[in-house]
């Protein structure tokens, strides 16, 4: 069975310690660590963890690197993270958030997980995200929370 890529924004390392989010983000991450999902992690990420709490850093930290496929921010990513914002799906404050779902788009993730409810995971938010994918030329990106990314359990 082909490994799904799964793009993780900053949200779901630190839900790994959130009493709401912790059971699913966990989950999430134990089926990277078994070979089940590819994480995405993008420069953004990288410099986002650099101010969180240690524990939430020893999250990415535990995953062997052949389970982490890291890239860096191109101009390319820049560019459709600006569409975004002049399309004024999030504001310019918000930018960061833009660019997790850009760099996904861009990396060609099978989809982007988040517990940002605000700005990421938003069935209006996602439907303005795949408008402008599409007249870039990009293709669909699914935008789910952790929960739904994961297999049933058997």
């Amino acid at each position: 069975m082909k490994r799904l890529r799964v793009y993780a924004d900053t949200s779901v390392f630190g839900g790994c310690h959130d009493d709401e989010f912790k059971e699913h983000s966990r989950r999430f991450f134990q089926h990277v660590a078994d070979s089940r999902i590819i994480l995405l992690v993008s420069e953004i990420v990288l410099r986002e963890l650099e101010s969180a709490p240690r524990d939430v850093v020893q999250v990415l930290e535990s995953l062997a690197p052949r389970h982490v496929e890291r890239f860096l921010l191109t101009r390319e990513i820049l560019e459709l993270r600006d569409h975004y914002l002049a399309e004024r799906i999030l504001p310019h404050k918000w930018a960061d958030d833009a660019m997790h779902v850009a760099a996904a788009t861009v990396a060609r993730a099978d989809a982007i997980v988040s517990w940002n409810f605000k700005h990421i995971v938003r069935l209006d938010k996602m439907k303005e995200y795949q408008r402008v994918n599409l007249q870039h030329g990009y293709g669909i990106l699914t935008i789910v929370s952790p929960r739904e990314v994961l297999p049933d359990e058997e």
